[in-house]
């Protein structure tokens, strides 16, 4: 109620300050024009508000009724009429009010400009607090988990719609109909083969791929078309649907989507999807896409191993200190396994100092690996038990029945994980195939002979990982398990005996770490939240190198073909970066390959999984033509800038022709204005001169070259690296030469375009103490005559056709296409949501007013007639909605539900009326007895100390009286009307009038709060009687002064006392003004005057 008040502008709204009506003081004036604007005043209104802890509603209150007219803050029962003695005894003259009400005038479109701009600033801060919400999923084989990050949540698995915080990877597609989740995981045994599981194993393959294989052999049930125009496959529901491994991909990142938007209760777009870590870069692409088609911003695709180290980190970031502790992350899922070796240490940063790093030092997998595989081979031994079972029968095989093959499954699944646990379990499947029961006893014993060639495959990983990281066992301080396929005992025998280590670590969630770090990093990549830095350096799987071939002339003079390989990125090489390869010995046009590096450390199973290991093919045009453009320059070759993302998918982002001449400068010619610009850039540093900046164009540091040793006839090819100063060289021929320091780059290096297209950069001098015209002091003019000639960079853009290799992208319409249809997928789930939610509205009001037609509270406010009326119309809607209702519209359901609530509103509104009664009339009943005795108090209060005026407690009096009339006149009519009939007392008027009431109470109260107390009236000689000095001295008499009488007393004794004690109190906070410094004297002249008294008395 006090915002209200200070709405009202009747006072001061939660202690906004003094100055409100019936106070003692005066408002402060307002300042001159232009001194403090109205935002400055309100700031400094809402923090003093707030150190007096006031809300913000009540300064916004208070400020907006001190801005106000006392015309426009007049509320309810007559406010402007009731102003303060005060401030109505001092009645200004016209003049006066005539100028206020112009200032007030004059301050209204500013006002209201004013509003408007913090209304426009505040629905912006809303606009972005909605959308700043970041999700992770964390995608495998079998089930994924979804985890979010926004204001007030940190880091949390999202619930799916059966509540549970994993969810199954698997979409039933119908002509009509789309299932996700656990409700197409229970269609898998009615519909197999529209439901697609486990596709993530054909992305990025194509058709001869032993992958597509495998998944025939494993799943009949599916039909897999070929696409001709990718080389891939895509599963044919029907003759009319389609779907490739892509589009599917891509309705499970939306449903995992539409999962954290309900979980947020806010729209995402961003979001950090996890991916196996020997994904290469064609499955990595085929991620990207699906993630395009579903509407997703990738911040990025991060390896699920470094996710999983992330996650275990970032919670134990006080254990990391500068001594390396390397941790082995054993992750055994459904579909394949992961061995991880991570590195953590505390590194020294240059924006945040010392923080802890993860580095990736070794990686080892095996791509068939999982939990999928024991259960499909203990599927297989299940459906050989059930055959033995009927062998005489003349049955058919259950393996050539689908449906039976997913019950199998799903049995086989349910009594892995029993096993885990148990030494052996009964398996039962009731109607198996023809209405046969399945029952078999499974023990573990068998199960491990069924996974034993499985299980030797264990340490393969471990061996992998330790080789690629270059480690011994010894310097392994921890092995942990992640996934749950290391939850099967013989999976955690087998690796503790391969790791050599006294026990597993499983300190660790094995489903959600993955999911919980990538969240992490998503809410480290957003700009909407500031985490603390935790550095990531993931490592490169598959090295990338690029190959090219060149003339050379030999001795003999005959000219041959010489191929060459320069590796980009190398294995294990810390990514994202970026790179630059240099060609010195082309000025045509030509051709290089950027392939993939030395894969020896993939079996040759492996490397038919794998797939192309030629990427791209590169085609530079333009070469020549830049050479003729600029024939008096010097070539420095052909620069091609790779960048390896924070996905690990390679691009390449330009290629550049670069060349350099040294121009003499010319300071005679120089305007003045440049001479000007040059002065004032001496004085800031002499950073940079007009020479540095000649074109507009920032210098690129990793461009500049340095003739290598023992090259010069024969210049190589050369690779700059962002991180290393040269690069390894498989071409024995001829060495790579040495590049300096000085040669790397900045990631953001850019060259503005000039009017003729050229490109032009200068070149800075190198980190080894180069001198250059940056470091010059400011010279003299005749120093500046002789000053020597500087190099002028040139760069051409250079046209790049790209021909890749492993698996083409989607084309541009075709990835319309894909996107279109899976947005009309999503329109149509949408809508037939929108339907069912209808119908079960309607379906449920129907049933429930049947059901209240013959409860005791709505009859007694409803005739026969009426309820006869309702039931008809409920059972007319009832029969429609059986009989035409799976036809019907949304919008037919919808007015149909209408039609019904407008029949039996005023029924309902009759019975929620008298529920409402007993609870407000005891409440306005309560609220007038309080306001009459605070009224009966206040009316006792001596007029010395009366701090309300007659108006005020005049007004709350009639307030109340007609409060009290209102309730009677009202009470007493409704008792005349039938219960049937529109009840005239109302809850509403019942608020209203409480409101009321409460709005003159609450403001009597909060001019009471702060009213300071009047000062008292002083004796006719003007002396002020003052307490005595000693408590104990009651008998001191009062000499009174000549001409008066000891009778005429002019205040008792009792009331000086406590009249002293709080003048002495309150005199501290009076500011100085008319008078004070007589008071000071009288207050000095008894005091002079009582202690020879005093001291007579003694």
């Amino acid at each position: 109620m006090g915002a209200r008040a200070g709405r009202r502008g009747r006072g001061r709204a939660r202690g906004a300050g003094p100055g409100g009506r019936g106070s003692n003081e005066r408002a402060p004036r307002p300042g001159p024009a232009g001194a403090r604007g109205r935002g400055q005043r309100l700031v400094a209104n809402v923090t003093v508000c707030k150190r007096r802890g006031v809300g913000k509603r009540g300064a916004l209150a208070a400020w907006r009724g001190r801005l106000l007219p006392r015309s426009s803050r007049a509320g309810a029962g007559g406010a402007e009429a009731r102003a303060s003695p005060t401030l109505s005894s001092r009645p200004g003259p016209a003049s006066s009010r005539g100028t206020m009400a112009a200032t007030v005038r004059r301050q209204r479109p500013r006002r209201l400009a004013c509003w408007a701009l913090m209304a426009v600033l505040l629905a912006d801060l809303l606009a972005l607090s909605d959308t700043l919400a970041v999700m992770s999923v964390d995608l495998g084989s079998e089930s994924m988990k979804v985890a979010i990050v926004k204001p007030g949540v940190p880091m949390e698995i999202v619930l799916n719609k059966e509540s549970r915080r994993k969810t199954p990877v698997t979409v039933t597609l119908k002509e009509n109909e789309r299932l996700f989740g656990d409700s197409a995981a229970s269609m898998a045994i009615k519909n197999p083969k529209a439901t697609l599981r486990y596709f993530q194993h054909l992305l990025g393959k194509q058709t001869d791929n032993p992958h597509v294989a495998l998944y025939r052999a494993r799943f009949p049930e599916h039909e897999l078309g070929f696409d001709p125009q990718r080389q891939t496959v895509h599963f044919q529901i029907s003759q009319h649907l389609k779907f490739s491994p892509e589009e599917v991909l891509g309705m499970i990142l939306n449903y995992s989507r539409s999962l954290a938007e309900d979980f947020a209760e806010q729209p995402i777009k961003d979001a950090v999807i996890t991916v196996p870590a020997f994904f290469n870069q064609a499955e990595r692409r085929a991620v990207l896409q699906a993630a395009h088609m579903a509407g997703l911003k990738v911040l990025q695709l991060i390896n699920d191993n470094t996710a999983t180290a992330l996650s275990y980190g970032v919670f134990r970031r006080k254990d990391i200190n500068n001594t390396a502790q390397n941790i082995m992350f054993y992750d055994m899922g459904s579909g394949s396994t992961v061995c991880t070796i991570v590195t953590y240490q505390t590194v020294k940063t240059k924006e945040a100092g010392m923080q802890p790093q993860l580095q990736i030092r070794g990686v080892g997998f095996d791509r068939t690996l999982g939990g999928l595989e024991m259960e499909l081979r203990l599927r297989d031994h299940l459906a050989g038990l059930f055959n033995e079972q009927r062998k005489g029968q003349r049955a058919k095989d259950v393996r050539e029945n689908p449906r039976a093959m997913a019950k199998l499954l799903r049995e086989a699944n349910r009594l892995k994980t029993i096993l885990s646990a148990n030494a052996d379990h009964m398996a039962q499947i009731e109607g198996l195939m023809d209405d046969v029961d399945f029952k078999a006893k499974v023990t573990r014993v068998e199960f491990e002979e069924l996974c034993a060639d499985l299980f030797e495959r264990v340490p393969g990983p471990v061996q992998q990982a330790l080789q690629s990281a270059e480690m011994s066992l010894d310097e392994i301080e921890q092995v942990i398990l992640v996934g749950g396929a290391t939850r099967v005992p013989r999976v955690q025998d087998v690796l503790l005996k391969a790791v050599g280590k006294e026990e597993l670590g499983k300190n660790i969630n094995a489903d959600e770490a993955a999911a919980m770090g990538a969240v992490y990093q998503a809410a480290a990549l957003s700009k909407a939240f500031k985490v603390k830095p935790f550095v990531v350096r993931d490592a490169v799987i598959y090295p990338i190198l690029v190959e090219f071939t060149r003339e050379v002339e030999e001795e003999s003079g005959v000219r041959s073909l010489k191929h060459n390989k320069r590796v980009l990125f190398s294995r294990m090489g810390p990514y994202p970066q970026r790179k630059v390869i240099t060609f010195n010995r082309y000025s045509h046009d030509f051709n290089f390959h950027i392939n993939y590096g030395d894969l020896g450390f993939l079996g040759p199973e492996d490397l038919r999984v794998f797939g192309s290991q030629n990427l791209t093919t590169v085609k530079l045009k333009g070469v020549g033509e830049s050479f003729k453009k600029y024939p008096d320059y010097e070539s420095k070759g052909i620069k091609a800038h790779f960048n390896l993302d924070e996905s690990g998918v390679l691009s390449l982002d330009r290629v550049e022709s670069v060349f350099e001449t040294l121009v003499e400068d010319s300071p005679e010619e120089e305007s003045t204005l440049t001479k000007l610009g040059n002065t004032i850039s001496s004085l800031f540093g002499g950073g940079t001169t007009p020479d540095a900046k000649e074109n507009g164009t920032d210098t690129v540091q990793e461009e500049e070259e340095s003739p290598a040793e023992g090259s010069k006839d024969e210049p190589g090819e050369q690779v700059e690296l962002k991180e290393e100063a040269e690069a390894p060289v498989e071409d024995t021929s001829q060495p790579p030469p040495p590049e300096s320091k000085g040669d790397t780059a900045p990631s953001g290096e850019k060259a503005t375009e000039k009017e003729n297209g050229e490109k032009s950069e200068t070149q800075k001098p190198s980190e080894k103490g180069e001198a250059g015209p940056e470091a010059a002091p400011p010279a003299s003019e005749g120093e500046k005559k002789q000053k020597p000639a500087r190099k002028q960079r040139m760069v051409e853009e250079i046209g790049v056709e790209l021909v890749v290799l492993d698996l083409p992208d989607l084309p541009e319409d075709e990835l319309a296409r894909s996107m279109q249809k899976l947005q009309d997928l999503t329109l149509r789930d949408l809508e037939k949501q929108e339907r069912e939610k209808a119908a079960n509205s309607l379906e449920a009001f129907i049933f429930e007013t049947q059901d209240k037609l013959y409860q005791p509270e709505y009859q007694e406010v409803s005739t026969e007639e009426q309820r006869e009326e309702i039931s008809g119309k409920l059972s007319a809607a009832s029969t429609w909605l059986e009989d035409e209702g799976f036809g019907a519209t949304t919008v037919m359901l919808k007015e149909k539900l209408v039609e019904l609530r407008k029949l039996c509103q005023g029924l309902f509104f009759r019975v929620e009326e008298r529920k409402k009664w007993p609870e407000r009339l005891s409440a306005l009943d309560s609220l007038l007895n309080h306001s009459s005795m605070f009224l009966k108090g206040a009316r006792l209060i001596p007029e010395m100390d009366q701090i309300f005026t007659e108006v005020e407690m005049t007004t709350l009096e009639k307030v109340i009286n007609e409060t009290w009339a209102w309730k009677n006149a009202t009470m007493a009519e409704q008792a005349k009307l039938p219960a049937t009939e529109k009840p005239v007392l109302l809850s509403k008027d019942i608020e209203a009038k409480m409101m009321a009431l409460d709005r003159e109470v609450q403001y009597l109260l909060n001019k009471a709060k702060f009213a300071k107390p009047r000062p008292r009236p002083k004796d006719k000689n003007g002396t002020r009687a003052e307490p005595p000095l000693n408590a104990s001295d009651q008998g001191e008499k009062v000499i009174p002064p000549p001409g008066q009488t000891e009778d005429a007393k002019p205040i008792p004794e009792p009331e000086r006392v406590q009249t002293g004690s709080e003048q002495e109190d309150t005199e501290p906070l009076e500011l100085g003004g008319p008078g004070t410094g007589e008071e000071s004297e009288q207050k000095e002249q008894p005091a002079g005057q009582k202690q020879p008294l005093k001291n007579d008395e003694l």
